[in-house]
């Protein structure tokens, strides 16, 4: 039998950062799901996570744990499918190390990933991203700091990653305001900004302080602002803007959904899906094509570009059984009538 927590600790520290190139956002994505995997492993099979043996992570437990993802948890596929590809690449990783696990390794690469909806992308109109904006208080501190994440993360089309990951030297306000933005697959973007945006960013590095660590963005306790910070910074300005436009209580609205909302009005801008896969940083223009099926203006112009079939007027011809019972119908009603 072979112990499990060497391998998966050399996987996720050496393997992954420093083999691959994999990003942080990667490491902890497939961190969270060993996590998520060990602990369900440790509850079947009464042994502590630490002490779980390769052999145990067969397929059937493997399908079973991604049974318990979508049913208990409430996954999604998406999500599931996530999980999935964390524990195919561990595989990979282990038929080198274990060539005598090859049979197991297999039998757990051939689980086929689940066939996902692809859904409209929910996005804000104009009106409802400005009452957002227009929600943090621009007399106080974290008001000033909230204003300044709302504009980059709209005005960017920031991964809620890329935001909370900006550093100060990523920002460059002098002539020509720009930030280098650190995206997935370590592909870097360099994106101009608004002047509203750069006002925003400059009003808030003027009351951010000196000597708190690289980040742009602060929390509370002055230390690098967390996804979940933002997500609850953009909840509770989505709830008070929701005040003055009340659509906004109809959306569910996440960090992305920023990112969705500046992608349709570059979309709209431009009428040109490369730019938007260049502002967003797609490393395929396949996954920005997304855009171009919620935009109803796009569908409108392809309409008005069409010419349309002529079609064929005529009157219906009834056949002569089905006027005749017409016909009775029509009459007993009339009868009817009469005998009321």
């Amino acid at each position: 039998m072979t112990p499990v927590a060497p391998h998966i600790t050399a996987f996720l520290t050496e393997h992954l950062p420093h083999e691959r190139g994999a990003s942080r956002n990667t490491c902890e994505s497939y961190s969270y799901a060993f996590q998520l995997l060990f602990v369900y492993a440790s509850e079947r099979f009464g042994t502590p996570p630490s002490k779980l043996h390769f052999e145990q992570l067969d397929v059937l437990l493997i399908v079973d744990f991604l049974s318990y993802l979508e049913g208990q948890r409430g996954n999604s596929s998406k999500s599931r499918n996530i999980r999935l590809a964390a524990i195919k690449s561990f595989m990979r990783y282990m038929q080198f190390r274990l060539p005598s696990a090859l049979e197991q390794i297999q039998r757990v690469l051939a689980i086929a990933t689940k066939r996902t909806d692809t859904r409209l992308v929910d996005y804000l109109t104009a009106v409802e991203m400005q009452s957002v904006l227009d929600a943090p208080t621009p007399t106080t501190r974290f008001g000033i700091r909230d204003c300044a994440m709302l504009h980059l993360g709209f005005a960017g089309g920031l991964r809620v990653s890329e935001l909370v990951g900006l550093q100060i030297v990523d920002i460059e306000l002098r002539q020509f305001p720009t930030i280098t933005v650190h995206g997935k697959g370590r592909r870097e973007r360099s994106l101009p900004l608004w002047k509203e945006t750069a006002r925003a960013v400059r009003a808030w590095i003027a009351v951010r302080g000196e000597g708190l660590g690289p980040e742009l963005f602060l929390n509370a306790r002055g230390e690098a602002m967390t996804r979940s910070g933002f997500e609850y910074v953009l909840r509770k300005h989505v709830r008070s803007a929701s005040e003055q436009c009340p659509s906004l209580l109809t959306k569910r609205v996440s960090p992305h959904v920023l990112r969705h909302t500046c992608a349709m009005i570059v979309l709209n801008a431009t009428n040109d899906i490369r730019k938007v896969s260049l502002w967003l940083g797609h490393s395929s223009i396949q996954t920005t094509e997304m855009y171009t099926r919620a935009d109803k203006t796009e569908n409108f112009r392809t309409l008005e570009a069409m010419v349309p079939p002529k079609l064929r007027t005529g009157r219906f011809k009834a056949t002569d059984k089905l006027l005749d019972t017409l016909k009775s119908a029509r009459l007993c009603g009339v009868g009817g009538s009469n005998r009321g």
